[in-house]
């Protein structure tokens, strides 16, 4: 089941640590990039897209969230924690979700689809750490603990300017649990994004 991760601000406005190398060339990025928005525009506009297999770095199964900005304000963010299936298609229908099934927020319209602009995060494998492990900008977290789980992507810390223990508190509070519990026998499990998006607004 895709996670709602927590309101953010722009992913490129925030001084990451850069992912070296990168992994995704630029027309790969491009590519992706274009299939979410046909993704989008295609069912606001009630048709069928169709997309051909790309090349097979770009069919390989990833996690990836998409997040969509309308106006510079969140507009969705809908994403795969587990590499669940090919990247491309989890960006199509993580794109697809963020603008229909984000319950914070009314469906994307017709009117809104060609304006929205899009950040996608490929996320790496989750690996589990320690509290003193984490690093800010660097690390996304999840926090585990009976059945509930939270994730933050690697920018919401950096964005909020969020340390270490904050952002634990705050991932265990994304969980609906106390924010103490990542002290009292909860799982934490880091992970890494690539980052990218269509241009800033100016």
């Amino acid at each position: 089941m895709p996670f709602l991760p927590h309101k953010s601000t722009p992913a490129e406005a925030s001084p990451l640590q850069p992912v070296e190398p990168a992994e995704f060339s630029p027309e790969e990025r491009a590519f992706l990039l274009r299939i979410a928005h046909e993704a989008i525009e295609s069912a606001a506009e009630g048709r069928r897209l169709e997309i051909g297999a790309p090349d097979p770095h770009l069919c390989q199964p990833r996690g990836v969230f998409t997040t969509l900005y309308l106006g510079g304000a969140l507009r969705g963010c809908v994403g795969y924690l587990s590499p669940v299936q090919a990247l491309y298609r989890a960006v199509m229908e993580t794109a697809q979700a963020a603008a229909s099934q984000d319950l914070r927020f009314p469906p994307v319209g017709r009117h809104e689809a060609h304006r929205l602009r899009v950040s996608l995060s490929v996320l790496s494998s989750l690996r589990p750490a320690q509290a003193e492990e984490i690093e800010i900008g660097k690390h996304g977290l999840v926090v585990g603990f009976e059945g509930r789980r939270g994730l933050l992507l690697p920018q919401v810390a950096v964005e909020h300017n969020w340390d270490r223990v904050t952002l634990l508190e705050q991932t265990c509070k994304k969980a609906g649990l106390p924010l103490d519990a990542w002290r009292s026998g909860a799982t934490l499990e880091v992970f890494s994004a690539e980052v990218f998006g269509d241009p800033l607004e100016t």
